[in-house]
């Protein structure tokens, strides 16, 4: 196994970890004080399950979920457009040498937990766990 596929493959690290949860805590609150002025992500009640952070801590990948799921998307894009004023938000609130870059993407981890939840209840499977 190559060095650097050993990496990639690693589990992130305490410090990873601990920072990812950091950054999630301010974007969440940031995110809940109605400090983005911007239309699309007013309009929306977000949710922040996750932060991963590369291992240098550069980059911060925030998953982030409209409530009900409507244009998820779009807020994520609108979110894009102001990285720069979330990341320095951030730097008031997270004590931090350097602040990471933020990188968003749409969380589908409540997707993959209704399809799990969906086939567990179909009258297959159903059937095979009652034995």
């Amino acid at each position: 196994m190559t060095r650097a596929k050993s990496k990639a493959s690693r589990a992130p690290s305490q410090r990873q970890l601990k920072v990812g949860e950091l950054i999630r805590h301010a974007l969440a609150e940031i995110f809940t004080r109605g400090e983005v002025m911007d239309e699309v992500v007013s309009k929306h009640s977000l949710t922040v399950p996750e932060v991963r952070m590369t291992p240098d801590l550069k980059l911060a990948t925030a998953y982030v979920m409209p409530l009900g799921g409507g244009e998820a998307e779009e807020v994520v894009a609108h979110l894009e457009k102001h990285k720069r004023f979330l990341r320095g938000e951030m730097a008031k609130r997270v004590n931090l040498k350097f602040m990471p870059e933020l990188r968003f993407r749409v969380d589908v981890s409540f997707e993959a937990s209704s399809r799990i939840d969906e086939l567990l209840a179909s009258p297959q499977v159903a059937r095979d766990l009652d034995d």
